[in-house]
């Protein structure tokens, strides 16, 4: 299976040569900010499997003192993948092309989810990260 993957503007592009797994929604208030949304949602993925196409020149990344961060468009803005010490071990699920063969198996963080957002009954939810 091949998953492909693109920012809002299309300048960068990357694939998957694999599936994809572990898919979460975080509701942490500091995803909220770098999502711009009530979540985020991501899948995890093996960094041996991904490649980027086009674009990798116009990333831009913001990395903490553990070494995990977002890499994002320059030129867009969006949100394309989560790394660790430098390789891609999620990507943002609203970037990726058609249907992932993936679905959303825990809502994380619902204790500091946005006042304003209501999670619907029967999902699996985390007060905080999962146990």
């Amino acid at each position: 299976m091949t998953i492909t993957g693109e920012c809002f503007c299309g300048d960068i592009r990357y694939q998957v040569r694999g599936k994809l797994r572990s898919a979460v929604s975080c509701h942490c208030s500091r995803c909220r900010k770098a999502f711009n949304a009530q979540a985020s949602a991501c899948a995890a993925v093996d960094a041996s499997e991904f490649s980027w196409l086009s674009g990798e020149h116009l990333l831009s990344s913001y990395i903490n003192d553990d070494g995990v961060g977002l890499q994002f468009c320059r030129v867009c803005g969006s949100t394309l993948c989560t790394v660790y010490q430098g390789k891609v071990f999620q990507v943002t699920l609203g970037c990726v092309n058609g249907d992932p063969d993936v679905e959303i198996g825990k809502h994380i963080f619902v204790g500091s989810k946005a006042h304003w957002e209501v999670l619907p009954d029967g999902i699996t939810q985390f007060e905080c990260g999962p146990t």
